[in-house]
């Protein structure tokens, strides 16, 4: 699975002008299931970024994870972390997982979360949406496991 992570101090998703997730600090995840991934890939990205050390501490040094500072996570699918752009300029997507295993795959990384004490919002599966962020730092990591 892939993961691009955004310190946040405020994120939302819309689609069709209709608020679907929103949270304030803490993390923006946009995830993609790739073909051959499981739970247990799910369930180990979703413990990496809880446990992942990207937040400050009363120093300023980036020490504590969002489990230390209870923030929440807005988790949104993106399937185009997949991107093959390495035989021309028209991205292919062959690698992620088909549709219906990437819900799947997607919504086990959710609740693996919410299952460590993160308060989780969520996009819409394959919904077009708007995603409004304001990145803290900016600080922005790039996971795959």
């Amino acid at each position: 699975m892939r993961a691009l992570v955004q310190r946040v101090s405020h994120a939302r998703v819309e689609v069709a002008k209709q608020v679907v997730g929103e949270i304030g600090p803490g993390l923006l995840i946009l995830v993609c299931a790739m073909k051959g991934d499981s739970e247990t890939h799910a369930g180990q990205l979703a413990a990496k970024i809880a446990k992942l050390r990207i937040f400050g501490d009363a120093e300023g040094k980036m020490n504590l994870s969002l489990s230390d500072t209870g923030g929440a996570a807005l988790v949104v699918s993106q399937f185009t972390l997949a991107a093959d752009t390495s035989r021309g300029n028209r991205p292919g997507f062959s690698t992620a997982a088909p549709p219906e295993e990437g819900e799947r795959l997607y919504r086990h990384f959710s609740a693996a979360l919410g299952a460590m004490g993160i308060s989780v919002a969520n996009g819409a599966f394959g919904a077009d949406m708007d995603v409004h962020l304001t990145n803290q730092g900016p600080v922005t990591v790039w996971l795959e496991i």
